[in-house]
């Protein structure tokens, strides 16, 4: 009995990590919304958000995460943000370290702005979990379109990042 459950749990995790690795979130379409929402640590991913701004997607960006060392004139410097871009459009979060704290502090933005509608977009080995996380903070009925940058990442990547989805799946399960 204990051999069949266990062969179970493991069929179940190689078969969740397939799917995981081989159906990948993708970017989104044209769908407007009242903010963007960037989570730093990866390339694409702010460069990303500006195109959504420049499309008319979103009129202004929320960007989580960023190094309390980075000034704004960096920021907008290395990005080919312009000065106006940046006062009227763009703002900067630097109280994420992580995930959890990217989803607090953007959760924490959109109350304050009064937001009802972000493009969250980040990594799409990334996405899952941190559109979960994002969805378990924000308040009720703020829709939330998920903007996957395509990447290429390493067997290592998916491995790592489905693990940290899996636990923190079990975490949820754990805390009914």
């Amino acid at each position: 009995m204990l051999r069949r459950l266990l062969s179970l749990i493991l069929l179940a995790w190689a078969l969740g990590f397939v799917w995981f690795a081989v159906v990948l979130p993708q970017p989104a379409g044209t769908e407007r919304s009242d903010a963007v929402v960037v989570l730093t640590g990866a390339a694409g991913r702010v460069e990303r958000g500006l195109a959504v701004l420049d499309n008319h997607w979103a009129p202004r960006m929320f960007v989580s995460g960023v190094y309390r060392e980075v000034k704004s004139g960096e920021f907008a410097a290395q990005f080919h943000v312009s000065s106006t871009q940046m006062a009227c459009c763009v703002m900067l979060g630097y109280s994420a370290t992580d995930t959890v704290s990217n989803a607090r502090e953007t959760a924490e933005w959109v109350r304050k702005q009064r937001v009802q509608s972000i493009r969250l977009v980040t990594s799409d080995w990334h996405m899952r979990r941190a559109a979960g996380e994002l969805r378990s903070e924000l308040p009720d009925g703020v829709a939330v379109i998920e903007d996957a940058v395509a990447t290429k990442p390493s067997w290592r990547t998916l491995f790592v990042e489905y693990h940290k989805l899996v636990a923190r799946f079990i975490a949820r399960l754990a805390e009914l």
